[in-house]
């Protein structure tokens, strides 16, 4: 096959659909691989907050971009794009079928795009850490005034509360010496990086996605999530690192200091997880190419088969269309 024409799979879906078991059906159907495409299982040690495949399911069919960096150490959705990028060229160099598993729509995306991804060849912490401490000093309307002299579009578009955002223009800006408007101008016109087929999971009954949540979280703190939040903690990773503000960890460590009790804390896991939920299908709606398959009404084996079919006729050539 044609370097060029060579096809991602791509698996996305909210949290609890189903995405690793259908995952590991493919790669057993068409002599693939995992790409995890998730922005915490990347983190060493959070295995059971993450809801981290299993060594089982590791076993069955290998899995790439899991356990690269300890907790507390910075990860960046550029280094994933690079990263993952390079494994999934290595794997079709051997042969086999890369399938990008995960719900970080951003990473995916990102992958998909290449480094022409908008802005991240800016990374610096140096300057996010400078430019932190102006935003903590001078406020929002300030530094939202100086991304105005630099880069209005963008600043039009953001308010002075969206630290955050206001501080990534303003980084782009100062190591690139080009706007971040001028960025996605430029990454809109470039082709991407990979094409893909891109399968989400969806529900039917939002109230069954809802219901697998509850079980799953219910299953993590069975299995752990508390000791391993603990775990976590007495390492000396603060609760306020990236990594400590997933969610799980960042309400057991509530427990854990004695502000809330347990079950508070267990309510309050499955409280954001459902909101999260409902913003991974927002976020994935944008893909309106996506093969869509209801997760509440297809076994796993029904939906590989249906995506296998799909690729078979559409892989080499696959363009859009969706379901």
């Amino acid at each position: 096959m044609d370097e060029k024409r060579k096809k991602l799979l791509v698996i996305a879906g909210p949290t609890a659909s189903g995405k690793t078991a259908l995952g590991i059906a493919l790669a057993q159907r068409l002599n693939g691989e995992i790409v995890s495409a998730d922005s915490m299982q990347v983190y060493r040690g959070m295995d059971i907050g993450t809801a981290k495949a299993s060594p089982f399911e590791q076993r069955q069919v290998p899995h790439h971009m899991l356990d690269l960096v300890d907790p507390g150490e910075n990860y960046s959705v550029s280094r994933y794009a690079e990263e993952a990028g390079q494994v999934c060229r290595r794997l079709f160099a051997q042969g086999k079928q890369p399938i990008v598993v995960g719900g970080t729509g951003l990473y995916i995306d990102a992958l998909l795009a290449g480094r022409r991804f908008a802005g991240t060849e800016a990374e610096d912490g140096t300057c996010r850490e400078e430019l932190a401490r102006d935003f903590d000093r001078l406020g929002g309307e300030e530094m939202l005034a100086r991304l105005a002299e630099v880069d209005p579009e963008r600043a039009g578009k953001l308010a002075p509360t969206d630290r955050r955002r206001i501080i990534r223009a303003l980084e782009i800006y100062r190591l690139t010496g080009r706007t971040q408007t001028l960025h996605d101008e430029e990454s809109r016109k470039q082709p991407p990086a990979f094409q893909a087929l891109y399968t989400v999971l969806c529900f039917e009954d939002r109230g069954k996605l809802y219901e697998r949540i509850e079980q799953r979280v219910d299953r993590m703190c069975r299995e752990g999530l508390f000791e391993e939040t603990a775990r976590l903690l007495d390492r000396g990773i603060s609760p306020d690192s990236t990594c400590m503000q997933a969610i799980g960890y960042r309400q057991a460590a509530w427990a854990l200091r004695g502000e809330i009790p347990r079950d508070e804390a267990v309510a309050l896991i499955k409280q954001a997880t459902r909101r999260y939920a409902k913003r991974q299908l927002t976020w994935f709606r944008r893909h309106e190419e996506a093969l869509w398959l209801y997760a509440d009404r297809l076994t796993t084996d029904e939906m590989a088969e249906r995506v296998r079919e799909c690729f078979s006729e559409k892989g080499d050539g696959y363009d859009a269309g969706g379901d």
